[in-house]
């Protein structure tokens, strides 16, 4: 594994300042660089990472422990008021865009592939989830600049993605039960999405005030402060299917509230953790990259043809529209809400993570839905990154 991972690094490396010399986003680079490089490529590294069941779990571990960095990233980042500014509209963004795109992949599936109620349910909500692994840094990099600062739309797209997710995932686990044959109780399965995010928040924000009165009564370095703080993050993060049983959780919208928490109370400590985690960001940006892009079959991937293009463009043109459905009444400028429309497209994430769920539950069409979630994270990923840093340049205001 060692050796992998020293590998890992320096091409990392290597192809993120490639990309970056042609003026285009170097998490592609580090995409590419984990299609080539994995089982589905060349096959020279990744043994030891993706071939074992345990390497399986290994594998998932560390993008993991990546994403929560850059949450936790995102939570040092999110004021008070610009939060304020935004609620309302990030809300919106969390749940409509994702459902129109999820209902309308269902409807093309259901025509097309000729799947079932259940089965078409699956793709559609595998598919609606935005990758917060694209999505996040990539704001963040606007929040760096200063783009679009002034009306809070990277932060207002920060919150909206966090949660995004939450709502896909929950919708696509009742129609898994649903093709399961198990009792399934729609209300409840949708009540528990507005529980899991209010849980989520309310823990985080628990831990953030737990981790403010420690930091102060306790004198420790910011390296050791780091490492509690993420510590705590992964520990919160792995206990989400155990509490589950009593109640639902986001708990990746509580890992970005820790980092908010900590800033609105201890905003000195805040800034200078924050400098920490983007020493740390260096390192698990290339692992969570490359390792995404070291799932993507793209064989599989190919199966699907036009058919799968015609699905996901249709989703994708549904998704902008709920985007735009979800800025009416807010301030910003024609430009603004088409970087938003651009903003909202990738895949990777969930995608990578839950695609292969159905066919390994044995639902009928489960190929055809992992080699769909393949084909998405293949066209939305480079074409979201790239469309986010071009049109963050040209519609953005400073």
């Amino acid at each position: 594994m060692a050796l992998s991972l020293a590998v890992i690094m320096i091409l990392g490396l290597a192809f993120n300042k490639l990309f970056e010399k042609f003026k285009m986003p170097g998490l592609l680079g580090m995409l590419i660089l984990g299609v080539i490089l994995g089982p589905y490529g060349l096959d020279w590294l990744f043994k030891d990472f993706l071939r074992t069941e345990d390497v399986i779990n290994l594998s998932s571990d560390f993008r993991k422990i990546a994403l929560i960095v850059i949450l936790l990233r995102a939570g040092f980042g999110i004021k008070k008021e610009t939060l304020a500014k935004v609620g309302v509209p990030a809300l919106k963004l969390s749940c409509i865009p994702g459902i129109m795109e999820g209902f309308a992949i269902m409807g093309l599936s259901m025509h097309f592939l000729k799947f079932s109620f259940a089965e078409a349910g699956m793709l559609g909500f595998i598919i609606a989830a935005v990758s917060p692994a694209v999505v996040v840094p990539s704001m963040l990099a606007l929040v760096e600049k200063g783009k679009g600062a002034a009306k809070g739309i990277p932060t207002m797209i920060l919150a909206g993605a966090s949660i995004d997710d939450v709502v896909a995932i929950t919708i696509f686990s009742t129609f898994l039960g649903m093709y399961g044959g198990g009792k399934v109780n729609l209300g409840r399965q949708l009540l528990n999405i507005p529980i899991s995010i209010i849980m989520g928040g309310l823990i985080g924000a628990g831990m953030g005030f737990l981790l403010v009165w420690f930091f102060k009564k306790y004198h420790l370095r910011d390296t050791k402060k780091v490492l509690i703080i993420l510590s705590i993050a992964i520990l919160f993060n792995a206990f989400e299917e155990v509490m589950a049983s009593f109640f639902p959780v986001a708990s990746l919208l509580g890992v970005m509230t820790i980092g908010f928490i900590i800033l609105e109370k201890y905003p000195e400590l805040a800034k200078r953790l924050s400098l920490k985690f983007n020493k740390i960001w260096v390192f698990a940006e290339i692992l969570l990259f490359v390792l995404v892009g070291a799932q993507v079959n793209i064989g599989v991937a190919f199966q699907m043809g036009l058919v799968g293009l015609v699905i996901i463009a249709g989703g994708l043109l549904a998704r902008s529209i709920g985007v735009w459905i979800s800025l009416l009444g807010t301030h910003l400028t024609t430009k603004e809400r088409l970087f938003c429309v651009i903003a909202y497209t990738p895949k990777a994430t969930v995608q990578a993570a839950i695609g292969a769920v159905p066919l390994a539950a044995g639902v009928a069409g489960g190929d055809m839905i992992l080699a769909m979630a393949v084909m998405a994270i293949m066209i939305t990923a480079p074409l979201g990154a790239i469309g986010i840093r071009i049109s963050g340049e040209a519609f953005l205001e400073m």
